[in-house]
């Protein structure tokens, strides 16, 4: 990939060989499980300077306490985040296939160390960067993530992981009542990134709805490009079974039990 293709700067510069169609899977590293571990347990993990066993347990802390959890995939981490309940776990064939990621190194910063992290491909820029550089890659790498998820929910197993979720009520339900509480699905009303938040679809009143507080991040409402404006569409044709009649049922305003005049 050319160098003049990554965004950011040269202070993430680097060289890369040119990539073959479909990058070959590399050792995974665990950097960044053990950053973000050690950073969401910093408030809950601190220890006065007089305290003489603290090494062990804060170790113990960071590390996840377990091999099964070091071992969790970047993209296994991401998808199970507070507010990432929408995403599924896009399949590392299809990431690794470069036709399927065309267009998205213009799009993306810090594209190259990115792609790196969500393959948790064995690199040693997290000890050359900084703090703030390696928050910069990170945050490249959500994003990136989100403009491949959109397109692979549109695939065959895009759309049976969706599907699975969909069944599971992963997306919520519906908030009007007449709806009865009718499973939703996610979709962005518009496919340019940083337009809109995610909203959730009613396949039952055609309508569209926030979603409710659980499914939001804690610094940001995810991005309704990530899942896109064809999305619950193509879906709900491609399961057409599950597609519900159209809800014929409407609220009556009444004042004392009579219905208010229109004019």
């Amino acid at each position: 990939m050319n160098k003049d293709r990554r965004g950011g700067g040269g202070a993430l510069d680097r060289n890369k060989s040119s990539p073959s169609t479909s990058r070959p899977k590399k050792k995974k590293h665990q950097l960044p499980l053990f950053r973000r571990s050690a950073s969401n347990n910093n408030n809950n993990n601190k220890f006065s300077d007089d305290e003489s066993e603290t090494d062990n347990e804060e170790a113990s802390d960071v590390s996840g306490a377990s091999d099964d959890d070091i071992d969790t995939s970047w993209i296994s981490w991401f998808c199970n985040l507070r507010g990432n309940d929408f995403f599924c776990e896009v399949d590392e064939d299809y990431i690794q296939d470069d036709f399927n990621l065309s267009g998205l190194t213009t799009q993306v910063p810090y594209y190259d160390y990115a792609l790196d992290l969500i393959l948790d491909v064995q690199s040693s820029h997290g000890d050359m960067f900084t703090e703030e550089q390696n928050e910069l890659v990170e945050s490249a790498a959500e994003m990136l993530y989100g403009l491949i998820h959109v397109r692979y929910i549109l695939t065959t197993k895009g759309m049976t992981a969706m599907f699975e979720k969909y069944k599971s009520y992963d997306f919520g339900r519906c908030p009007r009542v007449y709806c009865c509480g009718q499973p939703c699905l996610p979709v962005g009303q518009s496919d340019i990134p940083r337009s809109s938040t995610v909203k959730i679809y009613c396949p039952k009143c055609e309508d569209v709805y926030y979603p409710r507080s659980k499914y939001q991040g804690n610094d940001e409402d995810t991005d309704g490009a990530y899942f896109g404006t064809t999305f619950p569409h193509l879906f709900l044709m491609m399961h057409g079974h599950i597609k519900p009649q159209k809800a014929s049922q409407s609220y009556t305003p009444r004042i004392f039990g009579y219905k208010i005049h229109k004019s």
